[in-house]
């Protein structure tokens, strides 16, 4: 489904590929698999992907690939090779606080976000956040590399019962920063349509690619519902799986996708 998008026709795209946990992902309404992966079989899989959104991308476009710390280290080795050493622009952290603790290293509390920019003249629109410091009390600042956004928890009213679920909050601060108004954000793997929903609501459009009709059923409800407030039409696409898509397009998550966005 993505080598049917034309070239030069993406503003941003956010890419949340398999993190290789070797854990079946399971939530109320849905569940994909997650095999461990190891560092040549990670980079095979997300190779073709990053080759795909560098074509798609206009000049000014920009990629947002989400990671961890099993493998966001060969990632920004992988973009550099497609994007250029000079593509680099930020290795954003996520802390999200919530999650356990051990006894024999440091908690694992934050994901790794890996901006590249596929040209000089890439969109960026520094983002806003509170200030926390006396002297600012009740005024804003520019955002910095880390991002103190928490993640959803059992109770939150956004939780839709998709496995992985990323905060609304997180994907509306990226894609206002990243993304030009009435720009085209795409998700390739975007799950339960978060990115998408984040994107209609913030005046962009949005294609999102992913595997599971059950997800994409969940994103249109989404996209429907009162989450996504814009005028934006939503291109909801549904990835079919045949024999030249099992390999590493497949591998991006069974978890469902949903257009405009994730």
């Amino acid at each position: 489904m993505l080598g049917t998008i034309p070239d030069r026709s993406i503003d941003l795209c956010y890419l949340d590929p398999p993190f290789g946990t070797g854990r079946r992902q399971v939530a109320r309404r849905g569940s994909y698999e997650d095999p461990t992966s190891d560092a040549a079989s990670h980079l095979a899989m997300l190779a073709p992907w990053i080759r795909e959104i560098h074509r798609v991308l206009r000049p000014h476009g920009s990629v947002l690939l989400h990671g961890d710390w099993r493998h966001a280290h060969r990632q920004r080795l992988l973009l550099e090779e497609v994007f250029g050493a000079d593509g680099f622009v930020n290795g954003l952290v996520w802390s999200y606080g919530l999650g356990g603790s051990s006894p024999r290293r440091f908690a694992r509390k934050h994901d790794d976000i890996l901006f590249f920019a596929k040209g000089p003249s890439y969109f960026f629109e520094a983002p806003r956040v509170p200030a926390r410091s006396r002297r600012l009390l009740g005024r804003t600042k520019k955002a910095t590399d880390v991002l103190e956004v928490a993640a959803i928890n059992n109770m939150a009213r956004e939780r839709c019962g998709w496995p992985t679920q990323k905060p609304l909050a997180l994907l509306d601060l990226l894609i206002r920063a990243c993304a030009p108004p009435g720009g085209l954000v795409l998700d390739p793997c975007c799950g339960s349509g978060t990115t998408l929903v984040a994107a209609v609501a913030a005046g962009r459009r949005a294609i999102g690619i992913d595997l599971s009709p059950r997800a994409i059923a969940l994103a249109r409800r989404r996209l429907d519902g009162p989450e996504a407030r814009s005028a934006g039409e939503p291109a909801v696409r549904r990835r079919t799986a045949d024999r030249r898509s099992s390999g590493s397009r497949s591998a991006c998550r069974s978890r469902s996708a949903t257009g405009t966005g994730r």
